[in-house]
């Protein structure tokens, strides 16, 4: 991908959603809820605080991560549809891990 986000903004592919339910009916692409999960493709270097020194973000490319149901600009990048929100609008990073999974 060709594209770097600036300043604090984050590039996210959405999740893939449910195609059957949990009756085994399947669900047309009209009626699908659009999943607030994604995962992370591109990050921006950061926010400046007050004085001008860099923050870093809290998340990296790769990381699965929750958002708002209305969160974030949906575009179309090198044919593929992504969000780029703030990374204010991201309410925290599911862990995919294998240890995590036997955890739950």
């Amino acid at each position: 991908m060709k594209f770097r986000p600036l300043h604090d903004r984050v590039v996210i592919r959405r999740a893939e959603g449910d195609i059957k339910s949990k009756g085994g009916i399947i669900i047309p692409d009209n009626a699908k809820e659009k999943p607030q999960q994604g995962e992370v493709v591109a990050v921006g270097p950061g926010s400046r605080d007050e004085g001008g020194k860099l923050i870093a973000l809290d998340v990296k490319a790769g990381d699965t991560v929750l958002f708002g149901k209305w969160s974030g600009t949906e575009v179309k990048i090198d044919g593929a549809d992504l969000l780029i929100m703030k990374e204010a609008d991201i309410m925290g990073i599911v862990d995919t891990s294998e240890a995590a999974k036997k955890a739950a």
